[in-house]
Parts: structure tokens; C-alpha cells; sequence
């Protein structure tokens, strides 16, 4: 066939440039911003105007950034593949064969016959302007190819100058880091066998100061749930560009004759400002066929209101007062199963616990689903405790090397989900559970990060076979029950990536409630992550991982753009209090609708005392935003607030959505609008602002916008 010289994708507000003339692969020439409709010729001409000239010192043809770049066309920065014949064919020179492709996505063929290797690279623009690029490597030769790496590559702009991903721990997830992006490699690696408490989430480039509202951004995830590298490079001698792979254990993939390795999907956006970068995951997230579509449920989780002491009649009264204040679900956390008082044993032994669940887990189930309550329950599935049946019958289930179990970590080790008869074990088990008892929703949780995570059966590494198990278990589970929802839980949010997301329902944000930590956890999880599948809770009165005590009020205002639930005893709480959380609870099912389809916006505001984050209706004629304070501010009263996302000529009606209680204004008289609400255009809550209220540190106030018809 012809192969074009030039090739334009265009989809969602995002054009894709190719230049497929350069050796090799082809260069991307643009990535970003929609360049219209243009006529071949002038495709080429761009293509061409761009081609690097030849330098001193330099390589007499200078190289090109390709989609996989490589050694043997002259690439001196690293290489998109590498890998070897036990040292042999270590550089490779797989050149474009053929190609097939429409107005939004490409499939390129390539081949190096003295290597006898060949690619297959998918790259797509999807209706949101995401670009999405995943390949294929397959071994034509008789002996074995060890694959090292096979990246996901894509260009940056030249003002691309400064670097955004995010790092933490447990209780502290997705906080951002920005740095210069100077010459060199800027890389992040998960080497813990999930993305872990201190993966980025993303990586993001763009213009110096980029922020939530302006500044061209670029950004790459990999939606991989194990090992991976992310990383952004730049040179003085070649373009800068961002990559992402999994990340391969020595001898984790050989590839015999005619066995192949398909990568993860690497998964890219760009926007003017952080908040049109993250509209484009969570418009394609929604156009899912399997996205939630039905209203998100109020869900109370039972651990920080009784933990591991699980009592019938406790568990009812408390049951009782959730479905009084409009709970919808009912989720039963750990302690239920054989031997499980504490987190030191049991786990694998996954039968209900008869000496704590008499007459098993029915009697508690019966009385949910009377009072109109979805049953819930936790488990942990890839994990075993040493002190349990299945690790004393089964020990060779067990990940480890040498003949030996790693380190434990929270006394417990890792099953190997990639043996098959610990994969049937599990699946038996939870099948067993979901058929007797009437459970819809799975809180699945994972509770450590892999250490030699080795096969016993195969001494090599495991962790990719093991993440593609598990999917293939979550998938297994779900089409046997449908409707089930699962959760992914990972010691909190240790395992949050659009891989996990594709096989389960919502992921939890982070093992603390502290509204105050998260702000932070919350926002820059939902820069890929819409709020409908982000787990956040009310907690109790005083957080359980921070000690802080913190109003009702604050806690529930940020629990409430995302996917609302509840995590306290109830039956502790005062009448004032229960009649309080009615009250979000119904805030909450009232807005949900339009808090899970409309646009996600944060404010870049020059205080950091202060937060505004809302979500702007799909029609624009509605918004609802939560205005928090943090700290003391130096502005007393406080500087007016910039509303973004709204449509510059409508007439937005702002009121108070709701009063907070007695004491929560301090310093002044109420606002002036707080009673009589005022009338604005959404230019003017952009350009003029809007005079918030003042709060005391770690209060919030939530702000309604209707459109109302100009008179």
C-alpha cells in the first residue's frame, strides 16, 4: 500500500500530527490543540517545516522523536524498546510496513527482519480529545526474547518548562510536587507491585506556573495497576517529549516464537489550564458503556464506627439510624470472617466466622434489605495471612523467591492470583458468598505493597501476570452477579489508575476522613478521576488518623462532590447531629445527578488559606460550589473569590445554599447576599468576583448558581 507522508487525527478539540516520511516509526508533529480542516498538501508542508537541520557535533542526519524511538535511526536519548536475545539483538530497527487508519485513530505495522521482531502501535483521539496509544510486540525468532521495556512516547512543546505529579504516603495520597523541567530525565517509578501511597497519578508538563484555569498542560497516565515508569525528558539537542511503560522485572517477559507482549494503555490529555486537561478523562470516563449510570448511592462503611467489634444488635441499631437519615447501602467491613478479631490472622479463611455470625450472615442481611438498605461487604482477596488455613494447606500459592516468603508487610503476605488453582480457590470463594448471601457491592482492599513478588511455580517475576488475573477476576465476578459494584480499595488509595477502574466501580481516595487532608487527596485524584467514582466520607466528630475535631458542617461539605457516603457510628451521635447529616444526605440526592455529569472546576485563588472547587452543570445552567477555609487568612474580611467554568452571558442567581449553624461566622455581620440572594453573569463571577463568607479555619460553605431569565 502507499503510506501517506502526512497523516491528521483529529477528535474532541485535539488534533494528532504524523509525519510518517521519518525512519522508523513516525514523528509526531502536533499534539494538541485542534488545527482544523487542511488540504494533504499543507499537512505535508507542516511536516516539513518542522524536520530538525543538521548541527555541528552532531549525527549527519539528525535524529527524530518517533513513537518509538530507537538507537539503530540515530535516537541517542532513551529508547522506546528494549530488551535481548540473551544479550543478542539488544538494538533494534523495527521500520514502519504498513499502516491502517480513519479521521481518529492509526495502526501502524512494523518489522525488523534481521531481528525478527515485529510491532503492531495503536494510537487513538477519542471524542473527548484524549490520546490513547498502546503495542504489540511479537517474536518471529526461534529463540526466546526477553523484553526489558516497550514505552508509550509522545512530544512536548517547547514551553513545556516546568513539571507537576504528585507523590505521599498512607493517609496522604496524590499530593502535588512541581518542579523545573530542566535538562535530563525527570522519572517516577512504582516498583511495588501497585501503583503504591507514592505513585503519581499522572505526569504533567507545561508553561511555567500552568495552573488550574490557564497554562498550556500535557500530561500522561498509564492506566496499569503494578509496576510502571513514568518520565519526562529533555535535551539540548532533541525535542522533549514524556513516556510511560510498565516496569519488568528481569526475565518477567520472554517471548518465545510467536508469543507476543501487549502493553498497557498509556493514556494522554492537554488543556488550557488543569481543569480543561481533567475535563477530557472525565468526558471519556462517562462515554464508558460500563460507567455507573444509575444514581450513586449514600454508602455508610462500618470500620471506623465499630472496627473489628462486630456485634448483631450494635450492627442493627446502627443500621436502623442510617436508613432514618437517608443511607442507601450498607457496607460490612473486616472482622467477619473465621478467626478475624484483629489484623494479624485469618486472612484467606474466607467463611463467615460462626462463633461471632451465629446463624451466619443472614439475620444482619434480612434486616438491611427490610429497611430498604443494599448489603455491602469487605474483603481482601489477594492477600493471606501466614497464620490462616489457606497459608498452612497451601503454602506454594504464596508470591515469594528463593524457596521463601518475603518480608511481611501488616502480618500478611500475597497470594499468587497467576497459579490457577489459587485463582479457583478465590473465585469459588467469593462466588460462594455472593450466591448465598444478597451482597451488591464489594469493598475489595489490598492491604500491602509486593516485595519479590515472585512465581514459585515459574522463580520469575509475577506481578504482571498476577494484575492481569486479578482483572480477569473482577470481570469473572461481575458477569456471574450483575449489577455487583465493587470498590478498589488499596491501604487506602495505594492502587488508583484508570486500569482498576476499567474492571471496578469507584476507587477510595484515601484510609483518612479528615476533611481537611481530603481537600488536597480529592483534588488531585479527580485530575483523572471524576467525582462519581471517588469514594469520600463523612467521619466521625474527630478524624481517627489525624486527631482533629472538625465541624459536621466541614466534613460533610467536602465529602460532598464526590461519590458521598458516610463513616461513623451513628448511634453515638445527637439528635442536632443525626437531624444535621439528614440534611447533607438529601442535599447530597438532590445535586448527585448533576454533581456526576457536570464539569469538575477548581479556582486558582492567590490566598492558600482558601479553597473553591465546584461542578458547573453540563448545561451550564447550574453550578454548585464549596467554598472552604483552611486556615487563617491575611485578609480580614477576605479577598473576593473568581468563579470558573460558567457561561460568561447567562444570569446566575447566588445563594447560600444552606446556613451554617450558629457560631460558624465570626468576625463580621452575615454577608449582605446571604439573605437576599444576589443576581450576577458568569462574567462578572469571573472577572469581579464574589465576596465570601468568613469562616473560621476548617469550615466550609456551600454555594448554589441557577440560571435566572434576564428581565
Amino acid at each position: 500500500m502507499t503510506i501517506p507522508p502526512a497523516i491528521h487525527l483529529r477528535n474532541g478539540g485535539t488534533s494528532v500530527l504524523l509525519d510518517t516520511t521519518t525512519p522508523g516509526l513516525p514523528s509526531v508533529v502536533h499534539w494538541g490543540a485542534d488545527l482544523g480542516y487542511l488540504p494533504h498538501d499543507v499537512l505535508v508542508d507542516i511536516a516539513r517545516s518542522v524536520v530538525p537541520q543538521r548541527v555541528s557535533g552532531g549525527l549527519d542526519a539528525s535524529a527524530r522523536l518517533t513513537l518509538l524511538p530507537q538507537e539503530a535511526f540515530g535516537w541517542l536519548g532513551t529508547p522506546g524498546l528494549s530488551g535481548s536475545r540473551r544479550g543478542r539483538d539488544f538494538s533494534t530497527a523495527l521500520a514502519l510496513t504498513g499502516l491502517d487508519y480513519t479521521d481518529t485513530d492509526i495502526v501502524l505495522f512494523a518489522e525488523d527482519v534481521a531481528g525478527r521482531l515485529r510491532l503492531r502501535l495503536d494510537l487513538a483521539v477519542t471524542r473527548a480529545g484524549l490520546v490513547t496509544t498502546h503495542s504489540t510486540l511479537t517474536n518471529d525468532g526461534d529463540d526466546g526474547y526477553e523484553v526489558g521495556e516497550l514505552a508509550a512516547t509522545l512530544p512536548l512543546p517547547d514551553s513545556a518548562r516546568e513539571i507537576l505529579d504528585t507523590t505521599g504516603r498512607h493517609l496522604r495520597e496524590r499530593n502535588p510536587q512541581r518542579h523545573a523541567f530542566t535538562f535530563g530525565s525527570h522519572v517516577r517509578e512504582s516498583r511495588k507491585g501497585r501503583p503504591g501511597a507514592d505513585a503519581t497519578l499522572l505526569l504533567v508538563a507545561g508553561t511555567p506556573t500552568f495552573s488550574f484555569e490557564r497554562g498550556t498542560a500535557h500530561a500522561l497516565h498509564l492506566a496499569w495497576s503494578g509496576n510502571h515508569r513514568l518520565s519526562a525528558e529533555r535535551s539540548p539537542s532533541a525535542p522533549s517529549f514524556v513516556r510511560a511503560a510498565e516496569l519488568l522485572a528481569p526475565g518477567e517477559i520472554i517471548l518465545d516464537r510467536g508469543e507476543s507482549y501487549t502493553t498497557p494503555v498509556a493514556v494522554a490529555s492537554w488543556g488550557d489550564g488543569l481543569n480543561a486537561l481533567s475535563a477530557r478523562f472525565h468526558e471519556d470516563l462517562r462515554s464508558r458503556p460500563h460507567h455507573p449510570r444509575s444514581p450513586r448511592k449514600v454508602t455508610l462503611n462500618t470500620w471506623e464506627a465499630v472496627y473489628f467489634d462486630q456485634d448483631l444488635d450494635h450492627l442493627t441499631r446502627l443500621a436502623d439510624v442510617a436508613a432514618d437519615v437517608g443511607v442507601e447501602r450498607f457496607v460490612l467491613d473486616d472482622g467477619w470472617f473465621r478467626g478475624r478479631r484483629d489484623d494479624t490472622t485469618s486472612l484467606g479463611d474466607w467463611t463467615v466466622d460462626r462463633d461471632v455470625w451465629r446463624d451466619g450472615l443472614s439475620p444482619l442481611f434480612d434486616h438491611l434489605v427490610a429497611r430498604g438498605l443494599e448489603c455491602g461487604l469487605w474483603v481482601e482477596p489477594e492477600m493471606v495471612s501466614p497464620d490462616s488455613d489457606l497459608a498452612r494447606a497451601h503454602p506454594d500459592w504464596i508470591l515469594g523467591t528463593r524457596g521463601t516468603w518475603p518480608l511481611e508487610g501488616r502480618q500478611q503476605q500475597v497470594l499468587d492470583l497467576s497459579h490457577s488453582d489459587a485463582y479457583d480457590y478465590v473465585l469459588t470463594a467469593l462466588d460462594d458468598l455472593l450466591t448465598e448471601y444478597p451482597i451488591r457491592y464489594l469493598k475489595w482492599d489490598h492491604n500491602r505493597d509486593l516485595l519479590e513478588a515472585g512465581s514459585v511455580r515459574t522463580g520469575r517475576g509475577a506481578v504482571h501476570a498476577n494484575v492481569e488475573a486479578l482483572y480477569r477476576l473482577l470481570d469473572e465476578l461481575k458477569a456471574r452477579h450483575p449489577g455487583l459494584e465493587i470498590e478498589s480499595c488499596a491501604s487506602g488509595g495505594a492502587r488508583v489508575d484508570l486500569g482498576i477502574l476499567d474492571h471496578t466501580d469507584r476507587i477510595w481516595a484515601s484510609d483518612t476522613n479528615d476533611a481537611l487532608e481530603r481537600l488536597t487527596i480529592q483534588k488531585y485524584t479527580g485530575l483523572v478521576v471524576p467525582g462519581e467514582l471517588i469514594g469520600a466520607h463523612i467521619g466521625g466528630p474527630r478524624a481517627h488518623t489525624t486527631g482533629r475535631e472538625q465541624a459536621l458542617s466541614f466534613r460533610a461539605a467536602v465529602a460532598l462532590l464526590g461519590h458521598f457516603g458516610i463513616e461513623w457510628d451513628l448511634t453515638t451521635a445527637g439528635e442536632v447531629e443525626i437531624a444535621e447529616v439528614s440534611e447533607w444526605v438529601a442535599l447530597y440526592k438532590t445535586w448527585r445527578s448533576m454533581l456526576h455529569s457536570g464539569a469538575s472546576v477548581h479556582a486558582d485563588l492567590p490566598d492558600p488559606s482558601m479553597d473553591l472547587r465546584g461542578v458547573v452543570a453540563e448545561d451550564g445552567e447550574s453550578a454548585l460550589f464549596v467554598f472552604s477555609q483552611t486556615s487563617t487568612s491575611s485578609s480580614y474580611p477576605p479577598d473576593r473569590v473568581f468563579l470558573p467554568g460558567l457561561d460568561d452571558h447567562r444570569l446566575y442567581e447566588v445563594s447560600r445554599l444552606r446556613q451554617p449553624p450558629a457560631g460558624e461566622d465570626v468576625g463580621q455581620s452575615p454577608l449582605a447576599w446571604s439573605e437576599d440572594p444576589v443576581t450576577v453573569t458568569g462574567s462578572a463571577l469571573r472577572l469581579v468576583g464574589l465576596q465570601p463568607p468568613t469562616l473560621l479555619p476548617e469550615q466550609a460553605q456551600v454555594i448554589l448558581l441557577t440560571e435566572v431569565a434576564a428581565s
